[in-house]
């Protein structure tokens, strides 16, 4: 049985103030009644979260956290105290703490912070850090050029958004490079563009040009489905008009007009874009 993860359990027991599930090697844990329903016989397996309670014995929800140990997210303080800050991350009887030791900068309550969630070792509770340094790996990134990446938004600079590659290393997202609102503690799917010799990993919203061009081509066909099968816009319409109906450049969009041309799927003129009668029936 593991603190602070999901665990699939067995209901080895019922009493009036809830349930006892029990795992491979006997270790029972409580489901307090509020969790208990009736399909929740002697015998179900149930997949539930482990946590400390106030009293530092375990206790099971079938509650969703935000995040659980091993993983960093972003969380809203909800009260400060002598100990540190506690935050909400998704349980109704149980917050989280920020020790003072694992703080970066003063937090203080209604503000948001990025932590990384983890099992303290010496007492055994769940807390979290801002110092999210200590969690990521040591060793040189191994990526490889326009690798598919995870993405949690950490951070804004002057450069960019600061963020977490693969819950292992830092990256960075460049300014000039977002076409799309970005907000801290967003995760997001990006592509390597390089590992730096400072072992810091560039990275790119942007997919494989392939791979986007065959995206955008959906897209505009169900536009022109849902538009009685023309619009006006086509390769020669401003950037700045096609960005603002398909999110998209110029560049990829007159590419995936000629492969829907190629395919028969649409007609160009000067003035229009249409499907092509063979699609339509």
């Amino acid at each position: 049985m593991e603190i602070g993860k999901y665990n699939e359990l067995r209901v080895n027991r019922e009493l009036d103030f809830g349930v006892y599930l029990i795992d491979d090697e006997g270790n029972e844990v409580l489901l307090p009644k509020r969790y208990v329903t009736n399909r929740m016989p002697v015998g179900t397996r149930l997949r539930v979260f482990v946590y400390n309670d106030s009293e530092n014995r375990p206790v099971a929800t079938t509650e969703t956290p935000t995040a659980i140990v091993g993983e960093t997210a972003l969380l809203r303080v909800k009260a400060v105290n002598a100990v540190g800050a506690f935050m909400d991350w998704g349980l109704v009887a149980k917050d989280l703490l920020v020790p003072f030791r694992e703080q970066r900068v003063d937090m203080k309550v209604g503000r948001s912070y990025v932590v990384h969630v983890y099992l303290d070792e010496p007492s055994g509770r769940i807390v979290a850090s801002a110092k999210l340094d200590k969690f990521l790996s040591r060793e040189r990134p191994n990526y490889y050029h326009r690798q598919r990446v995870d993405l949690l938004v950490v951070q804004r600079t002057e450069l960019g958004f600061k963020v977490i590659v693969n819950d292992s290393h830092w990256g960075m997202i460049y300014h000039n490079e977002i076409m799309t609102d970005v907000n801290i503690g967003d995760r997001l799917t990006g592509y390597v563009k390089q590992v730096r010799d400072d072992d810091k990993v560039d990275v790119t919203l942007a997919k494989i040009e392939k791979a986007r061009v065959d995206d955008l081509t959906t897209v505009i066909v169900d536009y022109l489905s849902s538009h009685g099968g023309i619009m006006t816009l086509t390769d020669k319409t401003s950037p700045e008009e096609i960005f603002k109906t398909f999110g998209c450049s110029k560049k990829d969009f007159k590419k995936a007009l000629g492969q829907l041309y190629k395919q028969q799927i649409i007609l160009l003129s000067s003035e229009s874009t249409l499907l092509s009668k063979a699609k339509n029936s």
